[in-house]
């Protein structure tokens, strides 16, 4: 019973996180004079709709998953000159961000109500080493030394520290650390784990031998790591493209709507209590959204980013040969890369259905 209530509980997140991206594109259309037919949450027939004075047709629809924002002269020419196609670059650019933009804020607030119930962070910043660290030095690291960078990525958090070191798939690192309010570089630093006995436990543990402790607490303390942790999820997007571009990852690996609302059902299932699993389940949500806005503005066809990236370059042709290209173009484009991320989808979806048979 409860993993149904989490899958139900997961398919309301994904309505939630769709319908607040399609809020994005209606409130920069309205802020920006460019006409709303019709705005809708949810999809499938209509059960209640309003007209607006400045008519908008408002609709809730059956299925409460999804929505979408409906302007004139999105796909086309329109006499219109409250029109999307006869709005400035400028206002057509707000409006293609506008929903990514509130995915990500959607993100960052939800990171900020998971932070809100820590009291204290760790900052990338070494406090102390175990006995017999060989790392600890004058060349090589201090107590008090912060961590800027790990194989050429910004640490932010203390976890950040192991991820990266791990990640370079060498036993040789470019560290970056603060010292005294000055950078100091260790190139092709030898580091490896090795075994110590934990002081605290008196267990044997790998690790590399240094401490971060808890030190920042407070409400500042909660804003600038929740900015951290969204900015860190932005880079696991674009370091697991990296992966997939590069064969490090397999399409194979890739995970789409069925496999995540599995992977929330479970998070929440094995959590200590429900209330730990909705907290796990907002910090999970937070990184789908902030994955949502990253991967919506890439360059591809059928996306945001993909109609950025068009709008761009018609407005540079335009420029230069004092023409104006016709939208049909794009909309054959748009339409060829929909075709083909419906097919990735149904590929992803498969796999994902597969992985949850076999499990």
């Amino acid at each position: 019973m409860a993993t149904f209530l989490y899958i139900l509980l997961a398919i309301f997140i994904f309505g939630v996180l769709i319908a607040i991206h399609e809020l994005g594109h209606f409130l920069a259309a309205r802020l920006c004079g460019v006409k709303v037919l019709e705005f809708s949450l949810g999809m499938g027939p209509a059960f209640w709709h309003k007209t607006t004075a400045s008519g908008t047709q408002i609709s809730l629809r059956c299925l409460p998953v999804g929505g979408f924002c409906a302007m004139e002269g999105e796909d086309g020419d329109s006499p219109d000159p409250a029109a999307f196609s006869n709005a400035p670059v400028g206002k057509k650019l707000v409006i293609l961000v506008a929903g990514a933009f509130m995915n990500f804020l959607l993100g960052l607030g939800l990171i900020l109500v998971c932070y809100s119930q820590l009291s204290a962070f760790s900052p990338p910043t070494v406090t102390r080493f175990m006995d017999g660290c060989p790392y600890e030095g004058e060349y090589g690291i201090q107590a008090g030394d912060t961590f800027y960078r790990v194989n050429g990525e910004r640490t932010y958090l203390a976890s950040d520290v192991s991820v990266y070191m791990a990640r370079g798939g060498s036993e040789y690192m470019d560290i970056v650390l603060i010292r005294n309010g000055e950078k100091v570089h260790l190139e092709n630093y030898h580091m490896t784990p090795r075994e110590y006995v934990d002081p605290d436990t008196g267990e044997t543990v790998t690790r590399y031998g240094f401490y971060f402790e808890n030190l920042e607490t407070g409400l500042w303390a909660k804003l600038k790591y929740a900015w951290y942790c969204a900015l860190d999820f932005v880079r696991m997007v674009r370091l697991g493209l990296t992966d997939l571009i590069t064969g490090a990852a397999g399409v194979r690996q890739m995970t789409g709507v069925v496999g995540i609302v599995d992977m929330i059902a479970e998070v929440g299932t094995e959590s200590p209590s429900v209330y730990d699993g909705l907290l796990n389940i907002a910090y999970l949500s937070a990184f789908i959204a902030v994955n949502l806005a990253v991967m919506n503005l890439l360059p591809l066809p059928a996306l945001d980013g993909g109609r950025v990236f068009f709008l761009l370059v018609t407005w540079l042709l335009e420029r230069l040969f004092r023409r104006r290209i016709d939208p049909k173009y794009e909309g054959f484009v748009n339409t060829a890369g929909l075709v083909l991320l419906l097919g990735l989808m149904v590929y992803v979806m498969y796999n994902d259905v597969v992985r949850i048979i076999a499990r």
